[in-house]
């Protein structure tokens, strides 16, 4: 009879890595992937134009969402006309209210660009409920812009408690106020208060909700790199501000009608604003210890 040899047992290498260790490496390597420093764009005075641009693209080949998007922003310009008839005093509370809800009813529209920018086809469905995943964060960050948008509203109340004190001025008041030289201390102070207010909602979301939607950060980092592009590149954001600014005067000195075409338009270029402003992430580049174009915050 012959004898058969016992089948060996395979001993586990000592030097290679348990199954903990091996989930423990990616945990790490995706920690020190998410606190890769965000790279900021040097922008040019040109950009402004570019996302125009790009943004009328974007309109003309998805002229269903530009359409939907266009009434729900001309219905916002009717509410502040009739706010402007009747309750001239919440006029400005009311357009800080617009500049806080303008940008996230956007965000339909940055998801669209997003989207045709990646190869996909966009869709409305989609686009309504692309806020649903990102929760956390949007709700923190409509936390900060709502205090900003309450302490603006109050501000302009004290305004015009003060230059009137015998009461709030109707609708005529409040025009015979700004074209009467008596009362340019009024217009002057009132400007300025608002500008103040305007800038600090301008300045915290014009790159915050589409980083958001696109890397679906937290509010802080977002807030935080948005405060920085402006001030990295204030001229071209005054730029990009003064533009936004005009083209929603415009349209709404045209009793709102053209923002059926601004609002879409401006919505489509804001995402291109953020695209140009921070650079796309590159975990791989930070493990490798490369350096970034422009060093913002870390992502927490």
């Amino acid at each position: 009879m012959t004898a058969t040899s016992p089948t060996p047992v395979p001993v586990p290498d000592a030097s290679a890595p348990s199954q903990a260790q091996c989930a423990e490496a990616i945990a790490g390597q995706a920690l020190r992937d998410t606190a890769a420093p965000i790279a900021l764009r040097r922008l040019h005075a040109a950009d402004p134009f570019r996302w125009l641009l790009r943004g009328l693209h974007d309109m003309r080949a998805a002229p269903g969402i530009a359409v939907f998007y266009g009434v729900c922003f001309w219905g916002m310009a009717m509410l502040l006309g009739w706010v402007l008839r009747t309750r001239p005093e919440y006029t400005m509370s009311l357009a800080s209210g617009c500049l806080l809800l303008g940008p996230f009813l956007a965000m339909g529209l940055y998801d669209t660009s997003r989207r045709r920018e990646s190869g996909q086809r966009p869709q409305l469905g989609e686009s309504l409920t692309c806020w649903d995943s990102h929760m956390g964060s949007m709700g923190m960050l409509v936390l900060v812009l709502v205090v900003l948008e309450l302490l603006w509203g109050r501000a302009s109340l004290v305004v015009f408690a003060v230059f009137f004190n015998t009461g709030m001025p109707s609708t005529t008041g409040v025009l015979d106020a700004v074209f009467n030289p008596q009362n340019w201390g009024f217009v002057a102070v009132y400007t300025v208060v608002g500008g103040v207010f305007a800038a600090l909602v301008f300045s915290t979301s014009v790159v915050s909700i589409p980083m958001i939607l696109d890397r679906d950060t937290d509010a802080l980092t977002a807030g935080i790199t948005s405060l920085l592009v402006v001030l990295e590149n204030t001229g071209v954001m005054l730029l990009w501000g003064l533009l936004i600014t005009v083209i929603v005067a415009v349209s709404l000195w045209l009793w709102g009608v053209p923002l059926l075409l601004a609002g879409p338009l401006l919505g489509h270029a804001s995402w291109y604003a953020y695209r140009a402003s921070v650079a796309p992430a590159r975990p791989a580049d930070s493990a490798a210890g490369a350096v970034p174009e422009r060093v913002g915050v870390p992502l927490q």
